[in-house]
């Protein structure tokens, strides 16, 4: 027994000596594969000077309506277990629609374009990769003293001989991982492909999923260091295609031969593999000890897994990113509850930082809010700083969100150059093959044509064809720049309450609700987008495809800026746009940037790094201020954004930037011929003297700190 193992006897009575006396009780009963005494428990965080070990399993192409209880066809006594004794949401949502959107999206609480992913990507064919700079929950939690593992399908880039400068979990915060690129295989029968710690492991006898709880009972039996917790990334295979399960498991569904019944199989597969898992687990620690999340990357790309939802995996209609979410925790979240606030995978990261208390990444903007007090039975406390969003380029539609009953749709308003003829012309040809060898019903038994393109066919020569038929389907890196200045046309609203499977857009009967949700779709995604990284723009082997030297130096995220003042610092944290777009002048870049500043205010969300006061923050207003009128700075309107000169002037303004002036000569400065216009007071120059203290330049080694140690102003009523 380790220092974190307790009798239930000590258990009860430890938590019952802390017990805050209004908490919620949370009951566990005994599991159907470990023995468990019966226990009552409150509700509560834990303590901050001991974490609990975090197990994170994530099922791959796994339908809303899969698991039994989800009412779903698979027996999964497991996960029904864990859900029954846990929470479980009934909105819970995907990071995306597809695998590697949706896998950058869980490690890192933040919307995939953001973090480098467009599409699901292919590592011989794309720079594509989860970005280095990106705070991953690895990271997060190894930097608390976690030993961190990762077991499974990976699909976040991987070295290649075409791009060998790619990442592996390693350099995402991953001690150990045992893995692949993408899929199993030849499937998730003894599959050929897993890498231990970049090394080949070669064929393994088996099924993936029991591969993978093996790799992990291995990993606790022989690494784990007891004195420490631990972060178990188990990211199984199944149901992926293409699709393996023993014959036993696959008759207790259906025919042998039917792809349902196969489909079923894998995922019963997995559920005893989970059993075994949880077992070793209880081995380990008291389960109190152990926070676990099931989920699946995105919806089931069979129409029949998806319940009454529309669209399929790949679609942002709620059957392409709807999926089973449980959270468990005996002891610490409440039990028995079926949670039906909207909440996702891109919630992940500030919710285990939240239970754990422990800090967010620090200088990050997470898409993802704190569930925190939804799972300690909480939820009038619950709040989300932003509705849940979607934007997979190729998908259709390509963008949604949800706020509430409600759910906005678009679609692009742009075309890909896909070679449709080409890709229906293959498709011909794959539908001949199967005719002419006479397996063409048996093929598709269970489904339809289109279905099985994305399992794969048995028929060599026309599994080989569907090759040719998804490499033309692919995202290709050459779409970039349309996807980044595309606009969208065609907009649809629902009422998922009254229409769950938003049959009916109400966008007309509900104009007002339709407007403000357009608004802050636009506005997420014009943030999304701002983020993207340009992979067109690298050329292979040109450089190692990680962060840029800039973020290299001051280890700041997303930083492309040279510029090292307390003044950068807060444009970086308030994301303050600093040059005008195309046609706009310098007076309306000053108004758009006003209008930003009205919202944060509003909001309680601007921040000021040291070197920064109350009174610089002002002075910067004031600087932006246009007109004639007493009190117009219009600063701005000479001494440009970023650089704070004017160049193309004659003679040229000088740079604001490291003018070391005095309050006095500030003064003179301003009463003198090309500053007529305006009328200074004492307040106003004491304003802008503050703020020209700010443009003072500090070395690269002090200047994360300014992005680190930002505090919120409270402008409550403040903006003038």
């Amino acid at each position: 027994m380790n220092r974190r193992q307790r009798s239930n006897n000590e258990v009860l009575a430890s938590a019952c000596g802390t017990a805050d006396t209004t908490a919620s009780v949370v009951r566990w009963s005994a599991l159907k594969f470990v023995v468990f005494a019966s226990l009552v428990l409150p509700a509560t965080v834990v303590s901050a000077a001991e974490h609990p070990n975090v197990v994170v399993l994530l099922a791959d192409d796994l339908g809303w309506k899969d698991i039994g209880c989800y009412d779903g066809p698979v027996k999964t006594p497991t996960l029904d277990s864990l859900a029954a004794n846990g929470v479980r949401f009934t909105d819970f949502y995907s990071g995306a629609a597809v695998c590697s959107p949706s896998r950058a999206t869980t490690l890192t609480g933040r919307q995939h374009l953001r973090c480098g992913v467009y599409s699901w990507i292919a590592d011989w064919e794309q720079n594509s990769q989860l970005l280095d700079r990106e705070v991953t929950l690895a990271e997060v939690l190894k930097s608390n003293g976690y030993q961190t593992v990762h077991l499974g399908k990976w699909h976040l880039g991987m070295p290649t001989s075409q791009k060998p400068n790619k990442l592996t979990p390693a350099d995402h915060g991953f001690d150990y991982w045992f893995g692949m690129a993408n899929g199993a295989h030849p499937s998730h029968k003894n599959p050929t492909n897993f890498l231990r710690n970049g090394k080949p492991v070669g064929r393994i006898e088996g099924y993936s999923c029991q591969i993978v709880v093996d790799e992990a009972i291995s990993w606790l039996d022989e690494e784990h260091n007891s004195d420490k917790p631990f972060f178990l990334n188990v990211w199984f295979h199944e149901p992926h295609a293409p699709i393996a399960a023993p014959d036993k498991m696959v008759s207790a569904y259906g025919q042998l031969r039917d792809p349902a019944a196969v489909y079923s199989g894998t995922i019963d597969n997995t559920d005893q593999a989970i059993a075994r898992l949880l077992a070793k687990l209880h081995e380990v620690d008291a389960p109190e000890d152990t926070l676990i999340i099931y989920s699946s990357d995105n919806g089931s790309y069979r129409a029949d897994r998806v319940g009454h939802l529309r669209g399929t995996k790949g679609s942002n209609y709620e059957g392409g990113i709807r999926v089973p979410g449980i959270f468990h925790w005996p002891g610490h979240i409440v039990g028995g509850i079926v949670e039906n606030e909207p909440a996702g995978l891109v919630d992940l990261l500030p919710t285990v930082c939240g239970l754990l208390e422990i800090d967010k990444p620090s200088g990050v903007f997470l898409d993802g809010s704190d569930l925190t007090s939804l799972l300690l039975g909480r939820k009038g406390k619950f709040t989300r700083h932003q509705p849940l969003f979607w934007h997979l380029p190729a998908s259709g539609p390509s963008m949604a969100l949800r706020d509430g009953k409600y759910s906005l749709v678009a679609h692009r308003g742009y075309e890909f150059p896909k070679d449709k003829e080409a890709m229906a012309a293959l498709k011909k040809q794959i539908e001949a093959i199967l005719r002419k060898a006479g397996t063409y019903d048996d093929e598709i038994a269970g489904g339809g044509f289109d279905k099985q393109m994305f399992e794969g066919f048995k028929n060599k020569d026309a599994d080989r064809i569907r090759g040719q038929f998804i490499k033309l389907n692919m995202f290709n890196e050459s779409w970039i720049p349309s996807i980044k200045a595309g606009v969208h046309r065609r907009f649809e609203l629902f009422d998922l309450a009254r229409d769950p499977s938003q049959t009916t857009d109400i966008s007309q009967q509900q104009p007002e609700v339709f407007e403000r949700l357009k608004r802050q779709m636009l506005t997420i995604n014009e943030s999304v987008i701002a983020d993207a990284p340009d992979w067109h723009l690298i050329k292979s082997g040109s450089q190692p495809l990680t962060e840029m030297s800039i973020e290299k130096t001051t280890k700041v995220h997303r930083l492309d800026s040279t510029r090292r003042s307390p003044f950068d610092a807060f444009i970086y944290v308030n994301r303050i746009p600093e040059k005008p777009e195309e046609g706009e002048s310098a007076e309306d870049l000053a108004g758009r940037i006003f209008g930003r500043l009205a919202n944060q205010e509003g909001r309680i969300l601007v921040k000021l790094p040291p070197g920064m006061n109350r009174q610089a923050y002002q002075g910067f207003k004031f600087a932006l201020e246009s007109g004639i009128e007493s009190h117009a700075g219009r600063c701005f309107a000479c001494h440009h954004l970023p650089g704070l000169q004017q160049s193309t002037s004659k003679p040229p303004i000088p740079s604001l930037r490291n003018r070391r002036i005095t309050k006095t000569q500030l003064r003179a400065v301003l009463a003198n011929e090309t500053h007529r216009g305006t009328k200074l007071d004492t307040t106003d120059i004491n304003r802008l003297h503050a703020l020209m203290q700010t443009f003072n330049d500090v070395p690269d080694s002090e200047f994360r700190n300014l992005i680190l140690k930002t505090t919120v102003l409270d402008t409550s009523g403040d903006f003038e």
